[in-house]
């Protein structure tokens, strides 16, 4: 580790704590239904697509419809994109000729991508049309990230609103996400790409002579576009296979900056906007800085431990100075890919320049915590900031049964209906992964997918189901999962990650909207300061930890012996 390499840690994350504090006062903004700078333009648009979809703006829904609503969406948006790959090889804006995409690939890319994983089971180059790329899996980009922002919304409103029947209406909020957040910065964020030499084009591929003079087909495509929304999503899905380590995707290091930059803007934002919600900036200050210590605590994990190597390539006459390189974008160097690593695991994105496969055992362990603990600092696009707010209000709970309280949380008393949807919310993760990862060590079909044996192949089947149920979509890369068995069971730990947590959340919102908001009193637990912090960090150890202790124990933790023992490298 070096301080030149913590200066660049820290350059990209003082970028994104600048820029996300204008954003949240516009993300506020777009929550509370103002017009903005923009309003002139788009609010036309707007209209436009309320008339189109027969929604009438004005009329909120309770949370119970709010769901109904976000079920319904997803269903259309599931039979849409399964469609699109289905018949691929009979539509246009196929210039390679891929043929049709099989029915368990298409299940689970289509799950995938409407549920903001974009997990990737195919190699983006070789499998998918420009029109699927386009039309199917740019366009999910936007809306599952809008979808994710929306339930945000309408959970934030639970805490603003007293004694109130509603939460919003999910037509209205997906539609101006996607107008007035998304789609803006993903333009900007497009055409700074292509002018950093991101590819923007409808060619199929070139033809081309190595150094070597042999021959070379180079896929092309419309891949800026992609990248931009890929990243301010926090969906990671990449145009090619080696996503964010391919080239062309991420040529420099600054197209690298913009990168981590883009997957972290929108989740921070939105927690502080959360706190402009409330009318508390302190609230938003306090769930940021907690995020903040999780993130930059495993950065500093990956960066150390990956900057060490490992004694069995040192032994083998290896320079160790430069640390462990496999797997890795030499271009970066290992604090931007330690960096990378925390920030797209923190975060429901996905995205690599490294492959967590080749990480050192305690290095790999980091991203894995990241995701067993569901993507929550500063999380997905949405997601991050209603499932750390779950987050609190068992910290709440555990608070006032210390002092013998009722727990309140802004206000609002967090009585047993409110603690048995959290506990629900929070306990499908764990029932989800370790469920499916007990039956895949027990099938000799689904061990037949494994490149390693031992600890670190165990790691590979836990980090698969954690990384689908989380929604974020990377993966232990030694794991084929292009398989019936795991396209299915990840296909369904993809859905269970994000409505069975998801319907809870919108309960738990439309119970405690119906609560009327109580004024803070001298027996109120402080939930702005270091205590609450503090609490905040304690949960999540007891949460997450300990749950999934085990399981870590017997992966990566007993694969740190084994390489100090000279067993595996």
């Amino acid at each position: 580790m070096t301080f030149v390499g913590w200066l660049q840690i820290a350059i990209v994350l003082a970028l994104v704590l600048a820029t996300a504090i204008p954003l949240s006062g516009y993300i506020a903004g777009i929550y509370a239904g103002k017009d903005n700078f923009l309003s002139p333009v788009l609010r036309p648009v707007e209209r436009g697509f309320y008339w189109l979809a027969g929604v009438d703006e004005t009329r909120e829904q309770s949370s119970f419809l709010y769901a109904i609503a976000l079920i319904a969406f997803s269903i259309a948006g599931f039979v849409s994109l399964y469609a699109l790959q289905r018949f691929q090889n009979v539509l246009p804006l196929n210039p390679q000729g891929f043929d049709a995409v099989g029915a368990d690939l298409a299940f689970n890319t289509s799950i995938s991508f409407i549920t903001n994983t974009n997990w990737q089971n195919y190699g983006g180059e070789t499998t998918m049309s420009h029109l699927t790329q386009m039309l199917g899996l740019t366009v999910h980009n936007f809306l599952s990230a809008a979808t994710g922002l929306a339930i945000a919304f309408a959970f934030v409103r639970a805490f603003a609103r007293s004694s109130a029947a509603t939460v919003g209406n999910f037509w209205v909020d997906v539609t101006r996400v996607s107008l007035y957040i998304l789609l803006p910065i993903a333009i900007v964020l497009a055409l700074v790409f292509v002018a950093l030499g991101v590819p923007q084009t409808l060619a199929g591929s070139v033809d081309v002579t190595t150094l070597e003079g042999a021959k070379q087909t180079i896929s092309m495509g419309p891949m800026a576009s992609q990248e931009a929304i890929k990243q301010l999503g926090t969906n990671g899905g990449g145009f090619f296979n080696a996503n964010s380590a391919h080239p062309f995707e991420n040529p420099n290091a600054w197209t690298n900056i913009l990168q981590i930059w883009a997957l972290l803007l929108i989740p921070v934002a939105s927690v502080i906007a959360f706190g402009r919600a409330v009318g508390d900036l302190r609230q938003g200050r306090a769930i940021l800085i907690t995020m903040a210590i999780l993130l930059i605590v495993g950065v500093g994990v990956i960066y150390w431990a990956e900057s060490a190597g490992t004694l069995g390539l040192t032994a083998l006459g290896l320079d160790p100075s430069a640390g462990n390189l496999e797997g890795k974008e030499i271009r970066f160097g290992q604090a931007m890919s330690a960096l990378f690593t925390s920030a797209t695991t923190g975060t429901g994105t996905g995205a690599v320049i490294t492959m967590h496969d080749s990480l050192t055992p305690l290095g790999g362990l980091v991203p894995l915590f990241n995701i067993l603990a569901g993507c929550i600092w500063p999380g997905g696009v949405g997601a991050g900031l209603y499932g750390f707010l779950v987050v609190a209000i068992v910290a709440v709970f555990v608070a006032g049964l210390m002092v013998g309280r009722t727990p309140e949380y802004l206000g609002k008393k967090i009585e047993s209906r409110e603690m048995k949807l959290a506990m629900f919310a929070v306990l499908i993760y764990p029932m989800v992964v370790l469920g499916f990862s007990g039956a895949s060590v027990l099938l000799k079909t689904a061990l037949d997918s494994l490149n390693n044996a031992g600890p670190h192949g165990l790691s590979e089947i836990i980090y698969a189901y954690a990384s689908t149920n989380a929604n974020n979509g990377s993966a232990f890369a030694g794991l084929n999962g292009a398989t019936p068995w795991f396209n299915t069971t990840l296909g369904l730990a993809m859905l269970f990650g994000r409505f069975a947590y998801a319907i809870p959340v919108l309960a738990l919102a439309g119970g405690l909207a119906a609560k009327k908001k109580a004024p803070a009193s001298a027996g109120t637990f402080p939930t702005t300061g270091p205590l609450f912090v503090g609490l905040l960090l304690g949960v999540i150890v007891i949460l997450y930890l300990l749950q999934y202790f085990p399981a870590l124990a017997l992966g990566p933790v007993v694969e740190h012996f084994l390489m100090l023992s000279g067993k595996a490298f």
